[in-house]
């Protein structure tokens, strides 16, 4: 059986809510999807789920416990954008920030399947949903969705 394509792709902002329900993001049919996201971002990491948000105006990174999971590294440390964008491999890093500069510009959603490098030594893959936050025409944030999606890859 061959494996599924990693998504990469783009997607208008009127698809926020179809692209943040857990159910689409682990692929399951609407009869076996998983419940909605819970609202404390701490009951995701246990799901290998985890919420980010990036200020572009000094690249200042947030992320909820299950993106420091994902990556390895302590929930106390701080993260620098290009640190972080270093652990992911070069050809995934490439289709991350392709992908981030369109969204900026045209004020778009992008999915990414990406393979990651933690710190903790393991690669692994990584399904990165994403979506501008505007302040009117100019996107101020992006914010979104890291998943633990490592098992349909192998």
């Amino acid at each position: 059986m061959a494996l599924p394509a990693p998504l990469t792709h783009s997607w208008p902002l009127f698809e926020r809510h179809q692209r943040f329900d857990l159910g689409c993001l682990a692929g399951g049919e609407r009869e076996n999807r998983p419940a909605a996201l819970p609202r404390d971002p701490a009951q995701l990491a246990p799901r290998g789920t985890g919420l980010w948000e990036c200020d572009l105006s000094d690249n200042r990174l947030t992320w909820s416990p299950g993106v420091y999971d994902l990556f390895g590294l302590p929930r106390d440390c701080v993260l620098e954008r290009d640190a972080i964008a270093h652990l992911y491999t070069e050809s995934s890093r490439a289709a991350m920030e392709r992908l981030r500069a369109y969204a900026i510009k045209h004020r778009r959603g992008f999915t990414l399947d990406a393979e990651i490098r933690p710190v903790t030594g393991e690669r692994r893959w990584m399904r990165l949903i994403a979506a501008p936050i505007c302040n009117g025409a100019r996107v101020v944030r992006l914010h979104g969705i890291k998943l633990d999606v490592t098992a349909i890859h192998i």
